[in-house]
């Protein structure tokens, strides 16, 4: 996968002029780890001369830019999930901007109307399938879960997860607050084991034969597959795109949005055009095991081997709005206790 990128980013960069002597920058504050950034950040500079610094925040992204204030020097923020990017426009910590460029790359339904986000990459909340212990077609909605037929049989991380509330987000546009209270104390009553861990510990749990099935995004089968110990735990499931009934798959996205203060607002958008870019966002899906989602590109041949899906066309935007209400009927039921 490395040596694929890294020919993949001297294709992008060869056909480029020679860069110039570095004299501007942008300043990147990422919840995405740097390792995934990295290959990009650098591509862009070779192609624009703009040197590009990250600083990877693990979480506290939202508290730091607000203690920073006017004196913030982030220029863009990196980050993963609606709710999260939703979040930080949210408070305020954020800027409408707009191109031709970044219009023509970004389909509608993966930007903010107002200019404020814009998507990059995109995953499906997916089920892990023991291959040993569930039939085909045993199980191939999001409803499904709550079938009592599943009874100590399904494992998944806490319930309160950005993840997790986004898919209960889903569900309460689908079947109102009502339904989707009934879901999530559904699947909670089919648990195998307490809401713990991350998407592939869930994974590790059905190769150990704790539980049969979970709930988990798409990208997490390619990362177990590129570990060694983890692949072992990749190859007992099978990936399953369920669907909400009469709609389609769940899906989320990564992206970027230009900070209300940026410094270098012109260099920052620059960059945000160059990572909507077709070459840019299929490495960056490639690297992450993702969807990219400029016109024309292609998700890598690995991932294109799980099969196709029809994303649901709930509104993201809604899904957002939808997350305070998510949140609640998960603490309601206690879906963690």
């Amino acid at each position: 996968m490395l040596a694929n990128l890294k020919s993949a980013l001297f294709t992008m960069t060869a056909l480029s002029v020679a860069a110039p002597v570095l004299a501007e920058e942008v300043n990147i504050y990422s919840y995405r780890q740097p390792e995934l950034i990295k290959p990009l950040t650098d591509a862009f500079t070779a192609q624009t001369g703009i040197k590009v610094n990250v600083a990877y925040l693990k979480k506290g992204m939202i508290e730091r830019m607000q203690a920073e204030g006017k004196r913030s020097p982030a220029d863009l923020v990196f980050t993963v999930d609606i709710s999260r990017l939703s979040a930080v426009v949210s408070q305020g910590l954020t800027q409408p901007t707009s191109s031709d460029i970044l219009n023509a790359n970004v389909p509608a339904e993966y930007r903010d109307p107002d200019g404020h986000w814009f998507g990059l990459t995109t995953r499906a909340r997916i089920i892990y399938a023991s291959k040993d212990r569930v039939a085909d077609g045993e199980i191939t909605t999001y409803e499904g879960f709550a079938d009592p037929k599943w009874k100590g049989r399904i494992c998944t991380r806490s319930g309160t997860h950005a993840y997790n509330i986004a898919l209960t987000s889903a569900v309460i546009e689908h079947h109102g607050e009502e339904g989707a209270k009934a879901w999530l104390e559904g699947i909670k009553a089919n648990l195998a084991r307490k809401p713990q861990g991350n998407d592939r510990a869930q994974v590790k749990a059905i190769w150990a034969g704790e539980c049969d099935v979970a709930i988990g995004n798409t990208y997490y089968m390619g990362k177990m597959l590129a570990d060694d110990e983890q692949k072992e735990w990749a190859d007992s499931v099978d990936v399953v795109f369920p669907t909400f009934e009469n709609a389609g798959t769940h899906v989320n996205v990564s992206g970027v949005a230009m900070a209300k203060h940026a410094p270098n607002p012109e260099a920052a958008l620059k960059m945000m055009e160059f990572l909507t870019s077709p070459g840019a966002q299929e490495v960056y899906a490639k690297a992450n095991f993702e969807y990219p989602i400029a016109p024309g590109t292609e998700a890598d041949p690995l991932v294109q081997s799980w099969g196709t899906f029809t994303a649901d066309d709930v509104n993201l935007m809604t899904l957002a709005g939808n997350r305070p209400a998510a949140l609640r009927i998960t603490e309601e039921v206690d879906f963690d206790g």
